[in-house]
């Protein structure tokens, strides 16, 4: 079993000092600091994530996403043809997002997160995946202007994470997550969807994660066939997920979500020990990430670190019961 996260963690803790990356925030607004001392702070923060998942003994980590404002905002603005509008809602939640506008062909400019990853690897003393913005839900939550139908706006953003998902597999990168959350939503949309992440897992020479979250996948015929080596699904929002455990494929990892990443309740060592119990009747416990059902930064810092330490406890306790 591997202890893992999906991807973001709250960047703001009640604690002294926890406001730092808010607050200089605020003072780049007010010109008060440049991006070079912003980008200081966002690594000291970045540190302090790092060392939280460490201490909640956590096997692969992610950086927390800290210089991310949103699930895709920070790459999104960083592609050629891309601008920013006004904040929309993020899905259901009540958490907003720059809605990113398509005003021109959209084309990769060069590595976009490969030093944000390489930046964590280096500090972090476990292995650091790296997380991209998946096609679909890109082109789900943008607006185009250029683009005239939704098809052709989906593969060409396929196009740019390719070339992002290639250029962090060359540079040391474990494992590679991709995020379609939006697909959840937009079951009708699946055939597009899968031609999308086709196209994105083309030529990346490492192993490569799908995530999703806010619902299940129940329906999405040939999912599981796609040439991802892990499949993170939502088993809290998703309950219907469970339906594909017993055929989930020999070859594959489950990424099996399992704590509330939106809830502050701490689930007992005794439920989550029950539920790991439950999934292993069908995936081998070497064959599961396991992970909270999203992202944590809904959450406050001190109840997402509590979380992750109460999800490592119940992984080492059935662990004990397995040797």
């Amino acid at each position: 079993m591997i202890a893992t996260m999906v991807g973001n963690y709250p960047k703001i803790a009640d604690r002294p000092g926890g406001q730092a990356y808010r607050q200089a925030l605020h003072r780049l607004d007010r010109g008060e600091i440049d991006q070079a001392e912003l980008a200081r702070v966002a690594e000291a923060v970045t540190r302090e994530v790092i060392d939280e998942q460490v201490r909640a003994g956590l096997d692969l980590l992610t950086d927390g996403m800290i210089r991310w404002e949103d699930n895709q905002t920070y790459f999104a603005r960083r592609l050629e043809g891309v601008t920013l509008a006004g904040l929309i809602r993020y899905f259901d939640t009540n958490t907003y997002y720059r809605q990113p506008v398509i005003r021109g062909p959209i084309r990769w400019p060069g590595p976009i997160t490969v030093d944000d990853w390489r930046f964590a690897a280096a500090y972090s003393p476990r292995p650091v995946k790296a997380i991209l913005p998946g096609p679909y839900t890109l082109a789900r939550l943008s607006r185009s202007e250029y683009y005239t139908d939704r098809r052709r706006l989906t593969l060409a953003l396929a196009e740019a994470v390719n070339h992002e998902a290639r250029a962090l597999a060359a540079a040391g990168a474990p494992l590679i997550q991709i995020d379609e959350p939006a697909i959840t939503w937009y079951k009708q949309d699946w055939p597009l969807c899968r031609e999308a992440l086709l196209r994105v897992a083309e030529g990346v020479g490492a192993p490569l994660a799908l995530a999703t979250w806010f619902g299940d996948v129940v329906g999405l015929e040939g999912f599981f066939a796609l040439p991802f080596q892990v499949f993170s699904l939502d088993f809290v929002m998703g309950p219907r997920n469970w339906e594909l455990v017993e055929r989930f494929p020999a070859d594959r990892t489950l990424g099996f979500g399992l704590l509330d990443a939106r809830n502050i309740k701490l689930e007992s060592v005794d439920y989550l020990i029950a539920s790991l119990r439950r999934v292993a009747r069908h995936v081998p416990l070497e064959r599961l990430h396991v992970h909270p059902s999203c992202g944590l930064e809904y959450l406050p810092r001190e109840y997402a670190y509590a979380k992750l330490e109460r999800m490592v406890a119940a992984l080492r306790g059935l662990g004990e019961e397995a040797a």
